[in-house]
């Protein structure tokens, strides 16, 4: 089934790869039959011809009988091409050119289903990919733009349209959250985890991710030690949610065993181990900085020939032998070689 997929796919690509370009739109063409051309083509799925026609029609006769329907056809056009950004452009500019216009409410509806299409691209719509997991920016401009359509156009012929699209869009916004609050949970940023919990919770009441957001606040919690806490969590799971994946038997699994050989501080954990606090105190007037200085030139005395080490008195008494009388020298006059005697 995938090397199915994977040949549909490349044949798809391949095929709009060696399409020819779209032919000139004949400049004496008169507004109807332009209109009408460009009708012809959606109708025959060639939309990179309508759309050639489409702006020469609003270009050459801006204020004709078919320059605002043209627009409208524009948005429609350029989403059946395959080009969300282009057909929410038209949309943004359609409602800002005709904001009384009878059908903008088409124009706001376009613009977010244009959004809702955005991330699923040619492999998305023919390869298995999970949704949920990816970026959710358009998702979100989708749920944004829809909202915006049904608090306007309430009674509109889309608006049914438009409130099953965001009960989709809710569904996916929220197991996207989740998803970020189990990867905080394998970070060991329960912190992290544990606010991204009650963000699903409190902004996502009615969808099927709310359990998992509990579950997610229940083991955050056992982590950092906040027992009354967790026990709360836990309570409400077991009372709403108790099919959950985290409750086996009606006692709670934990996604992430605690690590008792590291113990990590609660900066750690909440820097994502970005930040840690270093578990030996520095000698005084000593920094990270200077004992990095020493290491490395340490490492580059011992990769120096036996013949050009200058050898240190006291090493030398130490090994028993023989100490030449050289010089006294500086740290700094060691570590570089030198230069600076």
């Amino acid at each position: 089934m995938q090397l199915k997929h994977l040949l549909l796919v490349t044949s798809l690509v391949l095929t709009a790869a060696c399409s020819s370009k779209a032919p000139e739109v004949p400049e004496n063409l008169p507004e109807g039959e332009l209109y009408t051309q460009a009708q012809r083509d959606i109708s025959n799925s060639s939309y990179t011809d309508a759309i050639s026609k489409l702006k020469a029609l609003e270009s050459r006769y801006p204020f004709g009988r078919y320059a605002e329907q043209a627009q409208l056809e524009l948005i429609y056009a350029n989403y059946k091409n395959g080009e969300p950004e282009a057909a929410r452009t038209a949309a943004d500019r359609f409602i800002r050119l005709h904001p009384q216009h009878p059908n903008v409410d088409y124009a706001y509806y376009m613009k977010g289903v244009s959004s809702f299409e955005q991330d699923r691209g040619l492999l998305a719509r023919f390869l298995p990919l999970d949704m949920t997991k990816r970026d959710p920016g358009a998702a979100r401009d989708s749920f944004n733009d829809f909202a915006q359509f049904t608090s306007r156009f309430p009674n509109s012929r889309y608006a049914p349209d438009a409130k099953a699209r965001m009960v989709y869009l809710r569904n996916l916004l929220a197991a996207y959250d989740v998803h970020v609050g189990h990867y905080y949970l394998t970070r060991k940023a329960y912190v992290a985890a544990a606010n991204r919990g009650r963000y699903v919770v409190e902004n996502f009441q009615g969808t099927p991710s709310v359990g998992d957001g509990l579950a997610i606040m229940t083991e955050a919690y056992k982590h950092l030690g906040l027992n009354d806490l967790a026990a709360t969590s836990l309570e409400t799971l077991k009372l709403n949610y108790p099919d959950n994946v985290s409750l086996k038997d009606g006692e709670f699994q934990l996604r992430e065993p605690d690590d008792k050989d590291q113990q990590r501080s609660w900066l750690t954990r909440a820097t994502l181990g970005l930040i840690d606090r270093p578990s030996d105190p520095l000698p005084p007037g000593e920094t990270r900085a200077s004992q990095d200085i020493q290491r490395k030139y340490q490492e580059e005395r011992d990769n120096l020939a036996p013949e050009l080490r200058i050898v240190d008195p006291a090493e030398a008494e130490k090994a028993g032998g023989a100490t030449p009388a050289p010089a006294k020298r500086s740290w700094l006059s060691r570590l570089t070689f030198g230069l600076f005697d």
